[in-house]
């Protein structure tokens, strides 16, 4: 049996350039990842995502799917549980097989990866859709589209003769279809019931600034930090006024060890330019009002504790001057 495959989408939604929080969504996504050292050596790993909580790992040396949740199962019963691993189980076996055997076909070099990506997002209405790829060496080579395979555009023309295989194998094909089609949404329907209390938590992010390393002379980089903050869609801009700042870049959002989230955002601005400049941050944990931090005020702020630093620096000096004019008095009367 070729390719039952149940596998989803890598990688996380990337933050968009708009002053709306983005629409939050939950598709369901996996990645398989199959590694081939040569022909005697393989291994084969997947990961699973709902939205941006991970239910699921499955290592290559178990037989089973680890649950990383504790509402990972959704409303799937134990037999039904069982029996979708059982076709885990069977799938990998035969993938290993099946890559191999085309690596003979097609003469091709090791070490080599594959990587088998797809899922499922629903959507109000009892809507959904599907979705599966697979990549070769990194390169994505062809995808599963309504009831067949297809090729990514510009692959190689022995992708061709691997399509054609595939397609060969009706009852696989069909069994795909299933799976992404039916199984994959009932699934997801469950787990968006049971995890209901997770996917809807909310943290508040907190925000603060901080200067760069200068880009040129005359010139600050202005850096915006806001941390903490669950769900991941987030809106941050540096702004004049109520005007965006089109040079704002934004980094990735990266992860927290508590599940919460960091975001980075900077400005390269000219010195004399700073004043009038807010960092605005907009997410759904804060009911519609957004935290605005003023750089003149932080720069400010800076100075305070820079001058109290100072003061609480001196006065410890003035204290020890006067200690060891006593001391030194003691010891004269001695």
């Amino acid at each position: 049996m070729r390719c039952l495959l149940f596998l989803l989408l890598w990688g996380l939604p990337q933050i968009r350039r708009t002053s709306e929080v983005p629409q939050r969504n939950f598709p369901f996504r996996c990645l398989q990842i199959s590694s081939f050292l040569n022909r005697s050596w393989a291994r084969t790993d997947g990961l699973a995502w709902l939205g941006e909580l991970q239910p699921y790992v499955w290592k290559n040396d178990s037989d089973t799917i680890r649950f990383l949740k504790p509402w990972s199962q959704g409303t799937f019963s134990d037999q039904q549980w069982e029996e979708l691993q059982h076709l885990f189980r069977v799938y990998r076996s035969s993938v290993t097989r099946d890559i191999q055997e085309f690596a003979k076909m097609l003469h091709t070099a090791y070490p080599l990866e594959v990587q088998v990506s797809a899922g499922c997002e629903v959507h109000p209405g009892n809507t959904s859709e599907s979705f599966l790829y697979v990549a070769f060496q990194g390169r994505d080579i062809l995808s599963f589209q309504g009831t067949s395979w297809v090729p990514a555009p510009d692959t190689p023309q022995w992708v061709a003769r691997v399509i054609e295989v595939l397609n060969d194998d009706q009852g696989t094909s069909e069994m795909v279809q299933s799976l992404l089609n039916d199984t994959c949404p009932q699934f997801v329907r469950g787990l968006l019931e049971t995890g209901k209390s997770e996917l809807d938590r909310q943290v508040k992010p907190e925000a603060w600034l901080s200067s760069g390393p200068a880009p040129g002379p005359g010139r600050l980089l202005l850096v915006c930090h806001v941390s903490g903050f669950y769900p991941k869609p987030v809106w941050v801009m540096w702004m004049r006024g109520e005007q965006e700042e089109p040079s704002t870049q934004q980094g990735d959002i990266l992860p927290n060890a508590d599940e919460t989230w960091y975001l980075r955002v900077t400005l390269d601005v000219a010195a004399r330019e700073a004043a009038g400049l807010t960092c605005r941050v907009r997410h759904s944990s804060l009911g519609g009002e957004d935290i605005i931090l003023y750089w003149e005020q932080s720069r400010a702020s800076a100075g305070l504790i820079a001058g109290a630093v100072l003061v609480s620096l001196l006065i410890a000096g003035g204290l020890l001057t006067c200690w060891f004019k006593k001391r030194s008095s003691y010891q004269d009367i001695l």
